[in-house]
């Protein structure tokens, strides 16, 4: 079975060698978790290895998140120029200056068919290998009855053109779900991303909920965030129950 390497350190250990080729990804976790830079460390380690990458930006201007990942070290300059990497750009709606100089634009960012249009444009002429929509919430935030028919059409769309995808989802703080009715049922894969107050201290950890197609750890793994992104620790975290609001 071919993986999709996602060069986080220590992340692969954990999936026992990578993501199986063509998942989709479900990302969750609260505010400040790191799940946009996990993301982003996901396609700039894919452009490094020669697969090209797409992100799918509902949440935040493209050029702020041109900004965030240079701060990272993961400047995409380079690639966007050469046709290996775009930002599919359902924020702004084509509204400012920067926004006209976007090559990919949905002009209404709550179509959703006008989103998945084109995204399949975008992932055709990139020859895209690795998606990251950042954040699937944002499509059904209004609407959370289609939460799950909404990863479905994305997935089919996805794995159907052969990219191996994170889709993040936000779920709040005290939330034990994954962020939308049924959309873990949808995904290949669920990836938890948490932040705990543990002895007076906030301590960052993930855990691998399912990932079709591999065996994984089933330990809850803590990580921290760097000026060169998230590296994964081999050893397992133990939350006390109270902190999980059991």
């Amino acid at each position: 079975m071919e993986r999709v390497i996602t060069g986080i350190p220590g992340f692969d250990d954990i999936l026992h060698g990578g993501i199986p080729k063509r998942n989709v990804v479900l990302l969750a976790g609260g505010p400040g978790t790191g799940k946009s830079i996990f993301g982003y460390q996901y396609l700039y380690n894919g452009l490094k290895r020669g697969e090209h990458g797409i992100l799918v930006a509902l949440e935040e201007h493209p050029v702020q998140i041109r900004i965030s990942m240079s701060q990272f070290g993961w400047d995409v300059s380079e690639y966007e120029a050469g046709g290996e990497f775009a930002i599919v750009d359902a924020f702004t709606a084509g509204i400012g200056e920067a926004a006209k100089r976007e090559r990919y634009v949905v002009r209404a960012p709550d179509d959703f068919q006008a989103l998945v249009d084109v995204l399949r444009t975008a992932i055709r002429e990139i020859r895209a290998e690795r998606v990251v929509v950042d954040s699937v919430t944002t499509l059904y935030i209004t609407k959370p009855v289609l939460a799950r028919s909404m990863v479905l059409q994305l997935k089919k769309v996805l794995s159907g053109m052969g990219c191996t995808s994170i889709l993040i989802s936000q779920v709040s703080v005290t939330e034990r779900g994954f962020g939308g009715p049924g959309v873990e049922h949808a995904a290949d894969g669920i990836v938890r991303l948490d932040l705990d107050e543990i002895r007076g201290e906030l301590r960052r950890s993930l855990i691998v909920w399912k990932m079709r197609g591999t065996a994984h750890s089933m330990r809850r793994h803590p990580f921290e965030i760097t000026d060169k992104g998230i590296t994964v620790k081999k050893e397992s975290m133990e939350v006390p129950r109270e902190v999980r609001g059991e």
